[in-house]
Parts: C-alpha cells; structure tokens; sequence
C-alpha cells in the first residue's frame, strides 16, 4: 500500500469517527428542535375550537415565533462563536424545552404571541450555530453531505412527529382535565429538555477539545480546514452587512422558507381539507410527504458534493416544489393527489437546504461567518412569519389555502431565478489529495 492510499483512508477513516460521534447527536437535537417549533400545527386542529381563535390568530401566532428569532439571531451565533458551542447549545434547548412546555396554559390571543415570541428567542442561534460549528469540522468539499445529514431532521421530525402529535392528540385529549393540545406541548417538550441538559457532556467544542481524537487525527482536521480557508472570503462584521453576496443569499434562503413553513404550519391543515378527520390518521398521512423529503435531500446533497456544483441542484429544487405546491391546489379534495403534489413540493424545499448551506462559508470567515450565517438565517426566517400570515388571512377571506399556495409557489419560482443570477463561489480545495477548485 503507497503512502497516498494509506493517508486516503486514515483521512476517510478520521471523517467517519467525527461524523459517527457528532452528527447522530446534532441530528436528534435537531428533530427535537423542529419539532417544538411546529407542534403548533398540529395542536392547531383543536386548540383553535377551544379557544375561539381564528385562522388569522393562528397566522399571526405560528409566525410570530419569528420575529423573536430574527431578533436575536446574529448575537447569539456570535455568542456561540465566543463562548463556545456547548454551553450556548445547551442554553439555548433548556430554555426553549420550557417555553414550549409553557404554551399548554395559553387562554388568549396575547399570550399565545407572547409565548410563541418567546419561543423564537429561545431558539434564536440553534440551526446556524450547528451550520457554523460544523465548519469547524469539515472542509467545504463534504459540508454539502454533513449539511444533508443534520438538516434531514426536518423531514424525519415530520416522520415521526406526524404519528406522534397525531397518537397523543387522540390519547390524551380530557386527561387529567387537559385538553389534547396542551398534553402535545408538554409531552414534547421533555425531548428537547433532556438532550439540552445532555449536550453539556456530549458536544466538544472544537478538534483541539475532542478527547475522542489523537493528535495525528487532530492535526489532519485542522490542515483541511486551515487548507480550506478562502483568502478572498471576508472576515470583519462590517463585511455581512456591505456583502451584496450575503443580502442575495438571504433573499434566496426567505424564499426557501416561504415554501418550508408553509408546509410545517398547514400540512396537517391540507392533509384534513383533503378528507382525513381522525387526528391519528391525519399525523401518520403528514408523514408520507417528509418519508420522501428524506430520500431527495440525501440524493440531491451527493450529487451536488459529487458534481461540485450548486446553482443548478438549488434551482431545480426549488422548481420542483414551486409545482408540486401549484399543483396541490388543482385538486385540493382529491387525497391521493394532495399527497403526491404535497410529497413533490415539501421533497423539493427541503431538497434546497443542503445545498445552500455551502454558500455562506465561501464568502466568509471567522467573526463574520458567524455573524453572516446567522444573519442570512434570521433574514430568510422572517418568511416563517409571512407565510403562514398570509395563508391563515387569506384562508379567513376566501375559506380556502389555495390562493396562499399560490403565493408560495410564487415565491419559490423568484427563489430559484436569483439563484441563477448567483455568481459561483470558487473554494480553495481540500482533503489530503485533492488539488482542484470546487464550484459553489
């Protein structure tokens, strides 16, 4: 065996122990994380009657989370950044874990907004703080792949979620003298406090940290990063905000959340429009969608890593959901098409995730990448206040999601078209061997 192949496959070898020992829990984290934040749809099919809310207090409350998000972004992935990934991710899911938990004594409009607000605080830096820690980790050339294999939470969240929000709504409604709604927020609430509380002794805080590692295996981490290292990428905080690069990714990633969050807030809605009312049944339906979002985000990632290209695998994503939502709306009562249009559509925005998140990083580093993930995220996330805004008002006016769908696919469509109109990011290489540039 020569000295290349032996080098090859200690660094394949090295790449699988940190992914084996970092991504299942970051992954599990993340379900946990997503499904907090969503629940609210699925507690939607009750708590609305209970309460006498309406759909357009529904909107304003599943989107308001948001906007304390969008609030508290950017200073808390710099916090992380400062003080270290394990202490501020741990922070940050014990005390989402405990809003959401609180959301089961909602009686008003003004508290389910205040609550709901408070929930994004909570989890304000969690998705890009691990997008971020995971350039800590891997080089560019495999951030496509390790992106796939964390944000694959989304989809398995509704996979499981789905079936679970469905069974405990069934079980558990008159309980203890709570209805089902309020159980569904407490239940699912515990997740995310255990694996908060876990992540002090699970999460390393970089390579230098991992007691798991030797010193060989440590110093080849570190030369692919320090290789990897954009010299034209910038690094002061000034640089996100002057970044006409950064601003355009933003505006790509809000049309991105346009389509997600309309489908987390309204999928278990479209599911019921289409015929479905037992609650169980409806969560397991939900599930079919996600199964399939699975299987595209895992292809879609590799064939992009493998090609080395990102416009195309993004734009075409995000046309495939742009149809499959329009679509959805020809045959709304029709339950076997809403489930392949909404598969088509949720399988293509979720498809997208993956293979934006290499983006960032190429245009910037350091403080500045934090910074400018969190900053790209918060921007993109305020769609999450939008869309479901603008379905449950136009629900209220035409009695129908159709014409909110339509809105959606819309902005998918303009999603995909700025991201043809993207420059290609150029990469320095990586991994012990390889020598070419890589086109973002």
């Amino acid at each position: 065996m020569n000295s290349l192949t032996a080098q090859s496959q200690f660094e394949s070898a090295t790449y699988a122990k940190v992914t084996w020992r970092l991504l299942p829990f970051l992954f599990i984290c993340y379900v946990a994380a997503y499904l907090d934040r969503v629940n609210v749809g699925f507690a939607k099919l009750q708590m609305l009657s209970d309460l006498k809310f309406s759909e357009s207090v529904y909107g304003l409350g599943a989107g308001i989370f948001f906007i304390g998000y969008f609030i508290f972004e950017v200073p808390s992935n710099i916090l992380l950044h400062r003080v270290g990934a394990r202490v501020w991710i741990s922070r940050i899911m014990v005390t989402w874990a405990l809003v959401s938990a609180a959301s089961l004594f909602v009686t008003s409009p003004a508290m389910f907004y205040t609550l709901r607000f408070l929930l994004g605080v909570a989890e304000a830096g969690f998705f890009p703080g691990i997008v971020l820690y995971l350039t800590y980790w891997y080089p560019s050339s495999r951030r496509g792949r390790m992106n796939a294999l964390f944000m694959i939470g989304i989809p398995v969240a509704g996979v499981i979620g789905g079936p679970l929000s469905g069974w405990i709504m069934q079980a558990f409604n008159g309980v203890h003298g709570l209805s089902n709604w309020q159980w569904l927020f407490l239940l699912e609430a515990i997740p995310s406090l255990v694996l908060g509380i876990a992540t002090l002794f699970m999460l390393p805080n970089g390579i230098r940290a991992a007691k798991w590692l030797d010193d060989r295996e440590k110093q080849l981490l570190e030369d692919n990063i320090a290789r990897d290292e954009n010299p034209g990428a910038d690094h002061s905080l000034k640089a996100v905000v002057s970044n006409g690069r950064v601003w355009r990714l933003a505006a790509i990633y809000f049309c991105c959340m346009m389509g997600l969050y309309g489908v987390s807030f309204y999928l278990p809605t479209l599911i019921k429009a289409a015929g479905v009312k037992d609650a169980l049944n409806v969560g397991l339906l939900t599930a079919i969608p996600y199964a399939c979002a699975i299987v595209s985000m895992i292809l879609v990632a590799r064939s992009s890593d493998r090609r080395n290209e990102r416009r195309w695998h993004l734009a075409l994503a995000a046309i495939l959901a742009a149809a499959g939502f329009y679509a959805s709306t020809l045959q709304a009562g029709n339950l076997l098409v809403a489930l392949i249009t909404l598969s088509l559509g949720t399988a293509g925005v979720l498809s997208m995730m993956p293979v934006f998140w290499t983006y960032p990083s190429s245009v910037l580093s350091g403080t500045a990448a934090a910074a400018g993930i969190a900053m790209i995220n918060s921007i993109g996330n305020l769609a999450g206040f939008v869309s479901p805004s603008i379905i449950g008002w136009m629900k209220d006016v035409t009695h129908s999601t159709n014409a909110g769908l339509v809105v959606v696919a819309g902005a998918l469509v303009v999603g995909a078209l700025l991201t043809l109109t993207q420059r290609a990011a150029v990469s320095p290489a990586s991994g012990a061997s390889s020598s070419a540039p890589r086109r973002a």
